[in-house]
């Protein structure tokens, strides 16, 4: 059972597959590079040993179709007895009943090869049989000359070639497994740093990270899996967050609702408390469904659901369309609104979330504004792309806090009086970045400036 376990465990592992893969390919390789060093040692003894023999019968051909039987045994014996390799030729005359005429070979007994061609065969030399390289002419008479070479060393090289090259195989392949198991366990442990800490993560250590060695894939891996899970942590923090900030911000108006509605209740008799509870409960359930809206908005943008209904817009227009809507408000509150906008300033996106962003911004620099102030829309192209910002001249926001300031439900002490939810600037937030804007909070000194800064 523990064996079949093993195997299914080893078929289903990618390490497993990649190290035999690798054993395999380097069993391949050591093959292809023995098999080229045999080839260019003994194929090249080979080939030189058949250009010699070939090169010797034609001259002894040629001596025979010149001058005949006499100058042909005169080659025969000068070939035989110049001392060079005369110990490995093998040269002779050999009439047609086999008997040998002239030459250092024993007594042909056997059918002489096809004319011409390059053959091996067998004979006796010094008593013993040794294998040879020859080929065969036959003359006008009915003779044969044989020219060869005794294979005895070339034999002995290839026998320790072919030795040198089978231990070279083997420790090729021990050295290859010895690899192949090294490979696998590197990739395992790599990959089993990962699995480790995916685990400690589906168990709800969501603080586990990857610990990052190197500049490898699998480090270049780690980074990216870190990076996903920051992330992911990120995420899940502002779902606890929104979701504390849903039930605190849900439990003070249902309470006023449910006051109100019981207040009613008490004071059916008169018809005008009656109807003012019911109004002020009714104003407070707006409010309700207006946060719910709001939240409607963020989800929305942050799930890029309207990028489809994206178009050419003129950022100008937009600005001027919102400052003439903000512009009675901003009377009441004394407050002058400027614009000052460029010349076709577009961007692509949704008029739509772009006048609902610009709307809240211009809101908020509405409430914070000093009475007597103004409240500024600049939209120009810059170098980087188009630029929206609304800028007001109150207090700003403390340092400590401009990051904050666009969370879900965040509000700043000194804003906690005033009328809103804290989630105007995380809907801004939010459609900035499904039209791949930054949206960027810097206290100008005095006042606040936000802005969006759209690609170019």
């Amino acid at each position: 059972m523990g064996s079949a376990d093993a195997r299914l465990s080893l078929r289903g592992s990618i390490a497993a597959r990649l190290a035999v893969g690798y054993g395999l390919l380097l069993a391949a390789t050591v093959a292809a590079v023995s098999l080229v060093f045999y080839l260019g040692t003994v194929g090249v003894f080979e080939r030189a040993i058949d250009n010699q023999i070939t090169a010797i019968a034609t001259r002894m051909a040629q001596a025979w179709h010149s001058q005949g039987s006499q100058a042909l045994r005169h080659e025969i014996d000068l070939q035989l007895n110049d001392s060079i390799d005369s110990d490995v030729e093998i040269v002779g005359l050999v009439d047609d009943r086999g008997r040998v005429m002239a030459g250092n070979i024993p007594r042909w007994k056997r059918p002489l090869p096809a004319s011409g061609e390059l053959a091996f065969a067998t004979i006796e030399r010094d008593g013993a049989p040794v294998s040879v390289r020859l080929v065969a002419l036959p003359l006008d008479d009915g003779s044969s000359l044989l020219v060869g070479r005794d294979l005895r060393e070339l034999d002995a090289i290839r026998s320790v070639i072919e030795r040198a090259l089978a231990a070279s195989a083997a420790v090729s392949v021990l050295l290859a497994f010895i690899g192949a198991l090294v490979f696998r366990r590197s990739l395992e442990s790599r990959l089993g740093r990962i699995r480790r800490t995916a685990a400690r993560i589906a168990g709800g250590d969501m603080s586990s990270r990857i610990a990052v060695q190197g500049d490898d894939e699998f480090a270049r891996l780690g980074a990216d899996i870190n990076r996903m899970l920051d992330r992911i942590e990120s995420l899940m923090e502002g779902v606890r967050h929104v979701s504390n900030s849903i039930a605190h911000d849900l439990r003070t108006p249902l309470g006023r609702v449910r006051n109100r509605l019981d207040r009613a209740l008490q004071a059916s008799a008169d018809p005008q408390a009656l109807v003012g509870d019911a109004r002020l409960a009714i104003e407070d359930i707006d409010g309700l469904i207006s946060l719910f809206d709001k939240l409607l908005q963020i989800a929305a943008a942050e799930a890029g659901m309207r990028t489809r209904s994206f178009e050419p817009l003129d950022l100008g227009e937009i600005a001027r369309d919102m400052a003439e809507l903000y512009e009675a408000t901003a009377e009441e509150q004394g407050v002058t609104l400027r614009v000052t906008d460029g010349e076709n300033v577009r961007v692509p996106g949704d008029r739509h979330l772009l006048a609902n962003a610009l709307a809240s911004l211009i809101d908020n620099a509405i409430k914070y504004a000093r009475t007597g102030q103004y409240v500024d829309i600049d939209v120009r192209q810059a170098e980087a792309g188009a630029v929206v910002s609304v800028r007001d001249y109150g207090p700003g926001v403390p340092e400590e806090d401009l990051q904050k300031v666009t969370e879900r439900f965040y509000r700043v002490d000194q804003s906690r009086h005033l009328p809103g939810n804290g989630l105007g600037l995380s809907i801004v937030t939010a459609i900035a970045q499904l039209h791949g804007a930054a949206f960027r909070l810097r206290n100008a000194g005095p006042g606040l400036e936000a802005s969006m800064r759209f690609p170019g």
